[in-house]
């Protein structure tokens, strides 16, 4: 016996899509354009499943889910929308969906989604998941990218677990944001959170800072000192850069996380803890755990969940929303309104930056504050940025040198995401990321031609074969024009 999956949504199109997807896999379509008539099938106790857009031309289906979960606690609800920020996934998980789906969406993930939901719709259940309290208007993460609306799903369904999260990214993407996000919207919200970054502390006094310290503990110590395990309890404690931890307080840390409690340094009672943990790092920890600098069975501990943040360059596509979410947050400070002309978002979208969202942030706020023009132009921007040079080779100023540029822009990237010991192979990483472009730019220049892309690298034709079959580059050969 097919299983029937109820449709909601006001646009036609996507429900022809869908229904022909769905009648095709086997299943009995009833599609509808509004809540009202899919309302009316729900209370009569008709569908196995429901599909539902959230904005309908009579209603909001999120207004409208705790009915029917409340009505029907078993039927499986698959959410999609347009709206697709972070408060839609947390909006969905809040009211019972079993998956939430951005548009547009992959037809393929749809049937799996549903196959899924179907599947486990059959198994017990433990209890109806008790909706969160309503989120505040305040946009704890932004953008509309494929990546994060990954991660928006993933956070969702992390909320209300006290599962361990290891989050990773570049330097500045938004660890500690995430890290918030968790704590302020998961169940611990009403406990306390607190951060601590390994990189800022002496490493001779991290154990005391991380687990406190009795009177006379070493010299100094005057008074007892609570520790941050003992200031998160009940709540959430972010390890930041968690890499720069030294061994000893890795191996103090582990049997926190495998028995539950620890000693204040000096002491001798063992103390509960109740705390999320919730590490965070820039660094490859599967490196420092070869190099012997991490401790493997920590590392397990840790990475119960990886969530891994992408870097700027990664989603440039967010970059507009982001731009208009950091002007906002300047106007509720007293900052004047600004826009920002479309010239000047497409120049951000093709900057590297190296800061990644943070750098992004200075930017806006900085526009934002010295520059009197109600309208940030496409110049400011290039000022700001000092990448006038990344017009046309040919200016006024002559021809950029490119080998100039390429050096600096490196030493740059350098130094924001290698500040510390980089790990062993960066060298030769670093020339296999230079060299496969700049091979594949001679030969384009060449129209495919070794001998003259080899005479223009200055390279031997054997050295040039050799790395063009290393970095599989494809030589596309053009045709000359006959005249």
């Amino acid at each position: 016996m097919s299983h029937a999956v109820m449709l909601a949504d006001d646009d036609a199109a996507i429900r022809m899509v869908l229904n022909q997807a769905l009648t095709r896999a086997g299943y009995e379509v009833r599609p509808t354009g509004n809540l009202s008539t899919m309302w009316n099938w729900v209370s009569r106790g008709e569908g196995d499943l429901l599909i539902t857009d959230v904005a309908m031309p009579d209603g909001n289906a999120f207004d409208i889910m705790p009915k029917i979960k409340k009505l029907r606690p078993d039927l499986p609800i698959i959410v999609m929308s347009a709206q697709n920020t972070f408060m839609t996934a947390i909006r969905a998980n809040e009211v019972g969906a079993y998956e939430y789906l951005p548009k547009p969406f992959d037809i393929t993930e749809v049937l799996s989604v549903v196959a899924r939901a179907l599947a486990d719709a059959k198994k017990p259940t433990t209890g109806e998941k008790k909706a969160a309290e309503e989120p505040g208007e305040t946009m704890p993460l932004v953008g509309r990218s494929t990546a994060m609306q990954d991660i928006y799903r993933a956070l969702a369904r992390l909320m209300q677990t006290d599962l361990t999260v290891m989050i990773t990214g570049e330097s500045g993407t938004g660890k500690e944001l995430v890290a918030k996000a968790l704590h302020n919207f998961g169940k611990r919200r009403n406990g306390p959170f607190v951060a601590i970054n390994m990189a800022a502390i002496p490493r001779d006094l991290i154990e005391a800072e991380l687990f406190g310290h009795e009177k006379g503990a070493f010299t100094g110590a005057t008074a007892r000192s609570s520790g941050r395990f003992e200031q998160a309890e009940g709540g959430t404690l972010f390890l930041d850069e968690i890499g720069d931890m030294p061994m000893d307080a890795q191996t103090r840390l582990l049997r926190v996380l495998q028995e539950g409690e620890y000693t204040m340094v000096g002491g001798r009672t063992p103390i509960k803890s109740n705390v999320r943990i919730v590490a965070a790092t820039h660094r490859d920890l599967s490196q420092m755990i070869r190099q012997g600098l991490f401790r493997e069975d920590l590392y397990y501990r840790l990475n119960v969940v990886p969530i891994r943040l992408p870097p700027l360059r990664e989603r440039v596509d967010d970059i507009g929303d982001l731009v208009q979410h950091f002007l906002r947050a300047a106007q509720r400070e007293g900052e004047p309104v600004k826009t920002i002309s479309p010239d000047a978002v497409r120049l951000m979208q093709n900057y590297s930056w190296p800061g990644n969202v943070r750098e992004l942030e200075n930017l806006v706020r900085r526009l934002s504050a010295l520059y009197a023009d109600e309208s940030i132009s496409l110049e400011i921007v290039q000022s700001e940025l000092n990448i006038a040079d990344r017009q046309p080779m040919s200016t006024a100023t002559g021809p950029v040198d490119v080998s100039t540029a390429v050096e600096t822009h490196v030493a740059q990237l350098l130094r924001e995401h290698e500040p510390n010991l980089p790990p062993p192979g960066l060298y030769q990483r670093v020339l296999d990321r230079v060299e496969a472009p700049l091979i594949a730019m001679a030969l384009n220049a060449c129209g495919g031609n070794q001998i003259k892309a080899a005479d223009l690298l200055g390279l031997n034709r054997n050295t040039l074969r050799k790395k063009i079959r290393a970095h599989a580059i494809e030589i596309v050969k053009q045709s000359r024009r006959q005249g």
